[in-house]
């Protein structure tokens, strides 16, 4: 490669590869960590918060599986957005959704803390915080083929993990005569629905991964193929584990009584359960698996943030000398990792419930207007021969996504709307900064993304 010509993203994922980095980005513990404060929401029925998230998700991925063939560019939902509905509700997207790239990293560094101390407490929490980013960003650095294949490793170790857990619960279920398999974790008559729905937008954090691999769609090898099988293969994947393995806690501890009496401690009730079912040496494993699992989301939220402001630096929406740098031996956006871990370490002062909720307000906001995205598309398109399929794959399905992310978004607690709606008015300032008033157009390069079509538009099925 010649001086004079700047390094790009490597195309060296497969489908194998995007579909363990989305599982790694979803977490497969993220189960454990919610399940003491949803069963608490929602009266003990967290495995029907879990298929509400689910049917709200399977719309969403539908959407996002439909523009990623149409737009395989590492941007996502800022990306859709631009170039569908205008570029300046593109920029406010990908503002907003920085909320979700940006915290998850701080999260994962904050679980790291709470699980590590909680084994070492003799070891300073910051140095477990400072620990995994360093290690996070030293692979993500590396190259993503490397990073991928941790990921790989880890959501196996993970998966395996969770399969003893389930299997131990099931022993100690069948143990204990007071006990039966009933269809009452999913629904009894003190189910609440408002209640379930609130447990669903906590939930909704464990199913980040689907959406974040559309920001690999320019490593990837033949990404209007291998991105759209992926979304739905994590989408499926996540919802039969998380629905599996609630429903046989919730079963073990019905209600919120039996869940005290068993934890000393309801948000982090999981361990205390591992300890119940399988004694000191399970509970000793179980911690190892959090502390993978951490490490392992940690890589993958990483990756996507970075990638999200690469497609911004090389939109001149942020700075591009910095933000659409790519390493010329490693084929990575270098920068941007260190930008994005050196982020992260806010997660030394940062809480965690505050976090979380910041995070679903910018999921929640780029769910939507990827719903959006779609319909635009139709509209501009619909009468040429760019679009097959259904007027209801391109316009039903993506407005009932969209309706369902609205209610969940209107349904995220006080702290989370007011500090997103102020980040997003910080947003709008930047933007009219950017613009001089609006007087010029929103900062873009020419399209020819990824190989994409100079008009960004090809034919497209269902």
């Amino acid at each position: 490669m010649s001086s004079s010509t700047p390094a790009t993203l490597k195309r060296n994922l497969k489908q194998r590869h995007v579909v363990f980095i989305g599982l790694a980005y979803m977490s497969p513990f993220a189960v454990f960590d919610t399940f003491g404060i949803v069963s608490e929401a929602t009266q003990g029925h967290v495995p029907m918060s879990y298929i509400i998230i689910t049917i709200a998700v399977l719309f969403t991925a539908f959407s996002y599986a439909k523009m990623v063939r149409v737009y395989p560019s590492a941007g996502s939902a800022y990306t859709y957005a631009r170039r569908t509905i205008a570029a300046p509700v593109g920029f406010l997207v990908g503002w907003v959704a920085l909320l979700d790239y940006l915290f998850l990293p701080m999260i994962n560094a904050l679980l790291a803390k709470i699980y590590l101390s909680a084994q070492f407490p003799e070891v300073p929490g910051w140095l477990w915080i400072v620990g995994l980013l360093v290690i996070i960003t030293a692979l993500n650095i590396v190259g993503v083929r490397i990073s991928a294949a941790a990921n790989m490793i880890m959501v196996v170790f993970q998966a395996l993990l969770a399969i003893v857990f389930a299997v131990l619960t099931i022993r100690a279920i069948l143990a204990d005569d007071a006990l039966s398999f009933t269809f009452a974790p999913f629904y009894s008559m003190n189910a609440d629905m408002m209640s379930l729905i609130g447990g669903a937008s906590v939930l909704a954090l464990a199913f980040l991964g689907f959406d974040a691999v559309t920001t690999l769609a320019e490593e990837t090898v033949d990404p209007r193929r291998t991105v759209p099988r992926a979304i739905m293969w994590i989408a499926a994947l996540g919802a039969a584990f998380f629905v599996a393995i609630t429903y046989v806690m919730q079963t073990l501890v019905p209600d919120l009584e039996t869940l005290q009496s068993i934890a000393d401690d309801i948000e982090g009730a999981s361990p205390y359960i591992a300890l119940l079912i399988g004694g000191i040496a399970f509970q000793t494993l179980f911690l190892a698996g959090a502390t993978v699992s951490v490490l392992s989301s940690g890589l993958a939220s990483q990756l996507s943030a970075s990638r999200l402001l690469y497609a911004m630096g090389r939109d001149g929406i942020l700075a591009r000398k910095l933000f659409s740098y790519v390493h010329p031996k490693f084929g990575t956006p270098v920068f941007n990792i260190v930008l994005v871990g050196a982020i992260a370490l806010v997660a030394l002062r940062l809480d965690l419930n505050a976090a979380t909720s910041l995070i679903n307000f910018g999921a929640f906001t780029a769910f939507a207007f990827v719903n959006l995205s779609v319909i635009a598309f139709w509209l501009r398109h619909r009468t040429t021969s760019h679009i097959t399929g259904s007027t209801w794959s391109w316009v039903l399905v993506p407005a009932i996504g969209f309706l369902i992310n609205a209610a969940l978004w209107v349904s995220l607690d006080e702290l989370a709307m007011k500090v997103g709606l102020i980040w997003t008015g910080v947003g709008i300032v930047y933007l009219a900064w950017l613009t001089r008033g609006f007087r010029r157009p929103t900062p873009e390069m020419s399209f020819n993304e990824a190989g994409d079509l100079p008009t960004g538009v090809m034919r497209v099925g269902e």
